[in-house]
Parts: C-alpha cells; structure tokens; sequence
C-alpha cells in the first residue's frame, strides 16, 4: 500500500481554527486556509461555533482534494476541551469554553473532590483548563445532562467522530491537564468514577493509530475517496513534539508557541514539579509522561503590543540592553510560573508599537520561557516551534538565558507537521535549523540576570 503524501490537518487552536494541506515528503505546507476561532456567548455558556468550523473544514477539504488531491486526514486541537456525545451521536450541550469562569461554590465543590497532583500531574488551574472542573460545571448546570451523555470524547476526538462516527480518546488529550488520567500508570485516575462518568469516557487510544474512514456523506460532500483515513489525533502542543521525538537523541526540549507558550522537556532531570507554578505532566504520542510548563505568552504579546510586530533595530537592541528596560512578571497573572502577580516596568515605559517596547517584551517572554525550561529540568536543545521561532530577540535572549542552543522549526505551524506524520513519515526526517552565534551574547546573558534578580526580590 502506498504510503500517504497530502495530509489534510484539521488544527483547531484558541484564536483560530485551520485546515492545513501537507506535503509529508517535504514536511512542507502547500496550502493553509484559516478560519477565526470567536467563541459564542451562549446560552446555556459560552461556546465554541462547531457547526461554523465544520462547514469550514468541509468546503476547505473539497478546494484542497480538487486542487492538490487529499491522501488521509490529521486532526490536533488545543486541549482543555471535551465533547459530551448523546445516543445519536451529536453534542448533548455545547463545547464549553475553557477560559470561562465558574462560580465560587462550583469551584469549592470541584476542590473537594479532584484528586492530587500527585496522582494525576495536574495542577489546579483556572476556569475549565481541567476538563474535570468543566465536567462538574456542566453536571451541576444542567442536572439531566450526565443521563444525556452516552460518551464523552476529548477535542480532537469530536472531529474524528464526525468525520468517521468512531468515539475515542487520544492520550495525549485525555493526559493534558484533565485530572482524568493518571500519566505515570496510563490509566485513568480516580476521578470519573466520583464524577459518575465511569464508563462514559471513550477508550483512550495512541496518536498514532487509525481511527477509521471517511463517513459516506462526507465523502460525497468533499469528493474525497470513502477509503480515506483518518487519524485518531493529537493535542496540539504534542504535534509539535512529536517530530522531535522521531529526530532527536538524547535530552532536549520543545517550545510550542502560540496564544500559549508550552515547554515540554524530554530526558532531563529529575526535577520535582511545582504545580503552584504552572508545571505539569503532559502525555506524548507514545504514551509517555513528560514534564511541561506553561504560560499565555501569545496572549501576553497581544496585550503589551496589540496589533504590532516586533522588528526593532539593531539601536533599539542596544538602548533596552544599555538602560535595563524590562518587563516584570506577569502580564497574564492567571496562568504560568507568577501567578498571582502583576506585571510591572523597569525603566520608563515605551509607547505601544515602539521599537524598545517589542525588544523589552521579546526578551520578557524569552525569560518566562527560560523560567518554565528550568523548572521541568530541561537539559539538551531547545527547540522553538511557531510564531516566536520567526522573533530574533526571543530566540537570542533564550540562547543566553539558558546557556544552551536553541534550534528553530521553520515550518509555519509546526502542529500541522507533527498531525501529518501521525499518517505518515517521510524516508528522511529534517533537522530544525541552529540559530546563529549572537554578537551581543554576554550583554543579554547580563540582562537575563538581571531579570531573574529582579523577579526574586518582586
């Protein structure tokens, strides 16, 4: 059988929701169409447009196997999501949004029942980034909604079962902040059973698998063969580990930037785990338990520079370098390694779309990242995935804040690749790119400790 070469990713993130065409033989991109992610006030609560999206992805799979020819089918989504399936197979509620905010009661009657981070690698996090939380604000809505539930699926799951009818989990899903899944013994934890959903939650399957073909009105809607596969999928931020995983020896780490900037250290040491501090154990394709953190630094770079780029100059560098401009933790104190603090300036602030404001918030989210690499006990390269690989200052400012080379993914989204070779991979695998030497390496290493001074005595 021949191997497939044009993968159609579904990539459903945050801010927007994709359909990415790729070429897995020259782990390229060949077409790439997108689709605003914009959240439904309600009711019964905010949610995300399913039907919108879906009718994207249908007309967008239809263009692609018309133009270019469509081979199989990827999926991976942000995390933190979950769809709650009837009897005949639609949604019983809608796919709650996960930043929205629960009541202070819900919230203690959630704490009183999740289980340790101990058990699970989960901390506690805000509104519905445990699906757990999510599940119980449903439940204790809408009361009948449990009775109504026949299975419950993680995101990328939801569209696999619309486009194959086949109900799963995937591990790296169900093992991503859930408090479901126990990711040390591949099981799931003790809370579906207090939840009463025991049974309920679709078999937890690997990325890597098959989930199963094309549903007979989608290929008569898209025009693709009924024989297409489809696989089962993966979360978002392991699509962009899982090429590294096939490519590196030895310990190394990958940041996948986005509205979320996510570390994810493979082989380092032994480090024991904060969950104070937005560190936890996410799942790989294999199964595997790896040591992560997290912070919104997409949504940071937004809110300190909304609508702007960074492209300083090379005197921009040197002024924020000369005068200790900085930036202290945290923008978005909701999540990531200072929660709970607020975000403050050394030096006067810069005007928003500013040279000196873009150098002084790319080396911001630089050291945040350095911050999460130190506490998931990265050793080895870092690699840089997405927008943030694309940002000179973030990238150097990194390379001198760790000590370590930095390696950068010149795939647009490298979540689309690392979906793709979940079908198939290509006979030889590329390296990322080393970034080069920096002229200026001792003034930023300067500047990183600097920073860290700085955040100690805040």
């Amino acid at each position: 059988m021949t191997s497939p070469r044009h993968i159609a990713v579904i990539d459903i993130g945050k801010t927007n929701a994709k359909l990415a065409l790729v070429d897995v033989q020259t782990l390229t991109e060949i077409a790439v169409v997108t689709r605003p992610n914009i959240v439904q006030a309600g009711p019964p609560w905010p949610h995300y447009d399913v039907d919108g999206h879906w009718t994207f992805l249908l007309d967008a799979l239809a263009t692609f196997h018309r133009e270019h020819g469509v081979d199989a089918i990827s999926i991976t989504t942000h995390g933190a999501s979950a769809a709650l399936l009837a009897h005949d197979g639609s949604l019983a509620a809608p796919i709650l949004d996960y930043e929205h905010e629960y009541p202070d009661r819900i919230i203690a009657e959630y704490d009183a029942i999740r289980p340790d981070f101990a058990q699970t690698g989960s901390p506690k996090l805000a509104g519905g980034l445990n699906i757990g939380a999510q599940l119980h604000y449903q439940f204790a809505t809408d009361p009948t909604l449990r009775d109504r539930t026949a299975q419950i699926v993680t995101y990328p799951q939801y569209w696999g079962h619309r486009l194959t009818g086949v109900a799963a989990t995937d591990v790296t899903s169900i093992g991503c902040h859930t408090d479901l899944w126990a990711p040390r013994t591949g099981e799931f934890s003790s809370l579906p059973a207090v939840l009463g959903i025991e049974g309920k939650i679709a078999p937890a399957r690997k990325s890597t698998e098959v989930l199963g073909q094309i549903l007979p009105h989608i290929a008569e809607a898209t025009g693709l063969p009924p024989r297409t596969q489809v696989s089962v999928g993966i979360h978002d931020s392991n699509a962009s580990l899982y090429p590294h995983i096939l490519t590196q020896s030895g310990s190394f780490s990958v940041v996948s930037t986005g509205t979320w900037v996510i570390v994810m250290s493979v082989g380092g040491a032994d480090t024991p785990l904060d969950p104070s501090r937005d560190t936890l154990v996410n799942v790989n394709a294999r199964g595997q338990a790896v040591p992560s953190a997290r912070f919104m630094g997409g949504r940071e770079f937004e809110i300190i520079q909304p609508g702007h780029q960074s492209d300083p100059s090379s005197q921009d560098i040197a002024d924020v370098l000369a005068s200790s401009l900085m930036i202290l933790p945290a923008v978005d104190p909701r999540t990531g390694p200072f929660q709970g603090r607020h975000m403050q300036w050394i030096g006067e602030e810069p005007g928003t779309g500013t040279g000196r404001r873009a150098v002084a918030l790319s080396f911001y989210l630089a050291l945040m990242t350095d911050t999460c690499l130190r506490l998931t006990g990265a050793s080895g390269p870092t690699i840089v995935e997405g927008p943030f690989a694309k940002n000179a200052e973030f990238v150097s400012m990194l390379m001198a804040a760790t000590g370590r080379p930095v390696l950068k993914s010149d795939a647009a989204t490298g979540t689309s690749i690392g979906a793709a070779m979940l079908m198939s991979t290509p006979a030889e695998l590329v390296q990322p790119a080393a970034h080069s030497a920096v002229d200026s390496i001792e003034a930023l290493k300067a500047y990183a400790t600097r920073w860290h001074s700085n955040v100690r005595l805040d």
